[in-house]
């Protein structure tokens, strides 16, 4: 269930909202505060205590006040009835509001039975079967009906009818005949029956009740802890920006603490790490005015990072200003960054498709004219000052054939030749050649770390993957200073946690290299992989470009790394290759 339609399915029940943790403490009990009374058994039990000591009390003053005209029997029974009903009773509540036990069963019984006998007293010392006070049976058989199960209260009724029928047949000795006896007896059974009924009913309702908030109290638990454990960041605010709930992650996106401040207007909290988030919030609040699929950035001590950002709003018909806003909002670097990568690998086969058309519409021109210059210098009548124009047309040409053919490599960068290798041998032949290469400073260590006597397997093309390693080694240790060291690390798997939303069918493989260099500047990282981007005086600007086509086209990642005192670039591979089906 999700927090809207919580928030919706509360309002209609007329119970808290899902984002308050105090909703279901309140949803547990009923709302009502006349059905609250009439369900709690200590309450009701307190308002007999009371009823039957007036009743006592009121007998006994009654009995008191025209002692010398009543009859002494009579008398001593009010007396007696007073004095036991102030003992039970006083005994009774100390038992039940002192008792840190459940009151039971038994006891609600016995309590029905000791106001049958005062209320037989009272109709005993008050002319039996006429006696005004017959109808207090039905108030006890009313009041037990509501303590105890429903067929316990047909029990006092019949208890009831046996004492009544008892003290004004047999001690009153009123004949059977007599109409008012039985017309008491009907209406006591009559009242009974419906009571019992109307009791079963409420008691139904009440269960009902009860299920009720189990339900809302399972699902307000499973909402609270699935947004306890997700990742995105949770915030609701009531109409006037008060902080009605957030979720951990809220928290540690946005750097602010939330949970604590619960009723505090928060909004400017926010503003201060995300405006776009507040201003959306805000919207949704006051204008009601949704955000789907918004962005902004968030700025903490730590770091600074875009979030997706989603706002909705519920309203309340019972209260204008009952309206709540809540946004969904979640870290989307990985996703920006797989968005690069996406929108890289497009320009990249653009520019690889326009490189092979133009080199090869070149070279050849290219190639006869060098050679038509070759053999001009070569003439005997060609002046000295012509044969050395001859040498700087060549010495370009030559240059100018090596970037074409550099271009073409660029371009037909494709797994050509599928075998099962060692990705450990392969770093070990790039490590010795770029130990060995003349742009080396000679104080540069080059290190090779790969498990012993475990070969990392790996299917794909050699000659791909050791020229994407060797160009990622080179550019290594061409950055690195003096008295420092390259390393070149083959693991199973990833070295870190991939990103959200980046998984491989196959197992994984993976290898590293480090660098103690200046680092690579900011302002040219989102470049560096684009063909012809060079920072070098002599460099084509294909080295970089060419590593990213080859993990490309094993369907790999390159994930860069760099500050101001080093650079490491992650190569992620699939270990496996899928076939490729040929057509016939």
């Amino acid at each position: 269930m999700s927090i809207a339609d919580c928030n919706v399915f509360h309002a209609r029940c007329g119970l808290a909202d899902c984002n308050d943790p105090a909703s279901v403490r309140f949803a547990s009990r009923p709302s009502d505060p006349a059905l609250k009374a009439i369900l709690d058994p200590r309450r009701l039990l307190r308002w007999v205590f009371i009823g039957r000591l007036c009743l006592a009390s009121a007998i006994f003053i009654a009995a008191i006040s025209k002692w010398t005209s009543a009859d002494a029997t009579n008398t001593l029974v009010a007396s007696l009835a007073f004095a036991l009903s102030a003992l039970v009773t006083v005994v009774s509540a100390g038992y039940a509001e002192f008792s840190r036990k459940r009151v039971g069963l038994t006891f609600l019984y016995l309590q029905a039975i000791f106001d049958l006998l005062l209320v037989t007293a009272v109709v005993h010392v008050t002319n039996g079967s006429t006696s005004p006070f017959s109808a207090l049976y039905i108030l006890v058989v009313a009041t037990t009906s509501l303590l105890v199960p429903a067929g316990g209260g047909l029990l006092i009724a019949a208890l009831g009818i046996v004492m009544y029928c008892a003290d004004v047949v047999i001690l009153l000795r009123s004949p059977l005949e007599d109409p008012g006896v039985w017309l008491q007896l009907g209406i006591i059974a009559i009242v009974a029956l419906g009571i019992r009924y109307l009791s079963a009913q409420l008691r139904a309702g009440d269960e009902g009740r009860k299920i009720l908030v189990a339900v809302l109290q399972q699902r307000r638990l499973q909402a609270e802890d699935i947004l306890h454990n997700i990742r995105s960041g949770v915030v609701t605010v009531d109409v006037h920006g008060r902080l009605l709930y957030a979720n951990p992650m809220a928290e540690h996106l946005l750097g602010v603490e939330l949970m604590d401040r619960v009723g505090e207007p928060i909004l400017p909290a926010i503003a201060g790490a995300a405006p776009e988030l507040a201003d959306a919030v805000q919207r949704a609040a006051e204008l009601k005015m949704r955000t789907t699929r918004g962005e902004g950035i968030v700025s903490t001590v730590a770091k600074r990072f875009p979030v997706g950002v989603t706002t909705t709003y519920t309203e309340h018909d019972d209260d204008p200003d009952g309206r709540t806003a809540t946004a969904i909002f979640q870290d989307i670097s990985d996703q920006k960054r797989m968005d690069a990568l996406r929108l890289r690998a497009e320009r990249l086969e653009g520019i690889a498709e326009l490189s092979a058309s133009l080199a090869h519409e070149i070279k050849n021109p290219l190639a006869s004219i060098r050679s038509a210059v070759e053999q001009i210098s070569r003439m005997p009548q060609v002046s000295d000052d012509h044969k050395t124009l001859s040498v700087l047309v060549m010495r370009e040409s030559d240059r100018l054939s090596r970037l074409l053919s550099e271009f073409l490599d660029f371009a037909r960068v494709r797994v050509a030749r599928k075998q099962t290798l060692d990705l450990g041998s392969i770093a070990r032949g790039a490590a010795g050649l770029a130990a060995s290469h003349p742009d080396k400073p000679e104080s540069v260590r080059v290190t090779c770390l790969t498990p012993e006597g475990d070969p990392i397997r790996i299917e794909g093309d050699e000659d791909l993957l050791h020229r994407a390693m060797f160009n990622l080694a080179l550019n290594a240790v061409q950055a690195s200073p003096p008295d420092s060291e390259v390393s070149i690390e083959v693991a199973r798997g990833s070295f870190d946690p991939l990103p959200n939303g980046i998984n491989f069918d196959a197992d994984a493989v993976a290898f590293r290299i480090s660098d103690s260099g200046p680092g690579i500047p900011a302002e040219i990282r989102d470049r560096m992989f684009d063909p012809f981007f060079t920072t070098k005086a002599n460099g084509s600007g294909l080295g970089l470009a060419v590593v990213h086509r080859a993990i490309e086209a094993h369907r790999g990642l390159v994930f860069v790394d760099s500050g101001t005192r080093g650079t490491r670039f992650t190569v992620i591979l699939p270990s496996t290759q899928p076939s490729v089906r040929t057509l016939s």
